[in-house]
């Protein structure tokens, strides 16, 4: 499975998409189904307008500066309450979004995230969401430990959220591009 970030760590992904190397990071993975097509979820992901903190709760105007945007591919700074990272995001593939972290106050290497999409019979879509967070300094080092291991609950709650604003405004007909 694709991991976002370097991989000439000094180790590799298990099975159960765990990291087994010699620098500590955290690896937390979310499933959510939502009534939201694939193509609404990445509408939502990828919509870096001024309401994007209505959507993510990480992500604070403040902090949010798209570098580059194409079709298929932006380069964005977000962040919130000191935390921020640059991130190149590539929604090439209609079913996967892959965010890569290249700079960021607290994470490096491997970090970042991989949103996988699929379209369910139901009319629905499965969203598989994997984390990646591999501190660069003692404070990301720390976060990540914390995230872990505490965090867990706090990254869902945001998550799901997100999910369903998501969809509250895919049914309202307020994603700007699909």
């Amino acid at each position: 499975m694709y991991q976002p970030g370097n991989q000439s760590l000094g180790g590799k992904f298990n099975h159960h998409n765990t990291y087994e190397g010699n620098h500590p990071m955290a690896t937390i993975h979310f499933h959510q189904n939502t009534t939201a097509t694939p193509e609404q979820f990445v509408a939502g992901l990828t919509d870096f307008g001024p309401e994007r903190s209505k959507v993510f709760a990480f992500s604070s105007d403040a902090y949010l500066q798209v570098h580059a945007s194409g079709p298929h591919a932006a380069d964005v700074t977000e962040g919130s309450g000191g935390s921020w990272e640059r991130l190149t995001y590539d929604w090439s593939d209609p079913n996967r979004v892959v965010l890569t972290t290249t700079d960021s106050n607290l994470y490096g290497g491997a970090s970042g995230y991989v949103y996988t999409l699929t379209r369910r019979p139901d009319a629905t879509t499965d969203i598989d969401a994997v984390i990646v967070r591999e501190g660069k300094n003692l404070k990301g080092k720390l976060r990540s430990g914390l995230l872990a291991t505490f965090g867990r609950p706090v990254l869902k709650s945001a998550f799901v959220k997100s999910v369903k604003a998501i969809e509250a405004r895919s049914a309202a007909g307020a994603m700007p591009r699909a």
